[in-house]
């Protein structure tokens, strides 16, 4: 795959009526799970934590735009494609593919970011959380 056409056309995106109610319930588990983490002190020991959980409320970040837009994402590739071909960010496309390359590695690879790299990743994905709430 390599664009939001591709996803259509794989289903790897589901086209479906607008939901306002999954889209505020979406933004709402992403603000309390930021506050919740803005409350941690990032050190060396809890950097990798702490970014996938910034991670993870930027993907429900994602999903809750794309459910206003009238769309389903089944796939992270393919939430980067929405950013990049939907919404016409080129730049939110990138930080986000960025950050999901590391969240793969530590995932599927166990490849432990060091604590510099951890922050700077931390650091993109507090812009990023802010940058997908104009879209909101």
């Amino acid at each position: 795959m390599s664009n939001w056409g591709d996803c259509l056309e794989d289903n790897s995106v589901i086209r479906r009526s607008k939901d306002e109610k999954m889209a505020n319930s979406l933004k709402e588990i992403a603000f309390e799970r930021v506050k919740w983490i803005e409350r941690l002190k990032v050190d060396e020991n809890n950097s990798n934590f702490i970014f996938e959980a910034y991670y993870s409320s930027i993907n429900e970040l994602i999903h809750a735009i794309s459910a206003l837009k009238g769309y389903k994402i089944l796939n992270h590739l393919c939430l980067g494609f929405f950013l990049r071909d939907l919404l016409e960010r080129e730049d939110l496309y990138r930080l986000f593919d960025d950050l999901r390359f590391k969240r793969n590695g530590l995932l599927y690879y166990g490849k432990e970011m060091d604590f510099e790299t951890a922050k700077e990743a931390i650091n993109k994905s507090k812009n990023l959380f802010k940058y997908l709430q104009a879209f909101l």
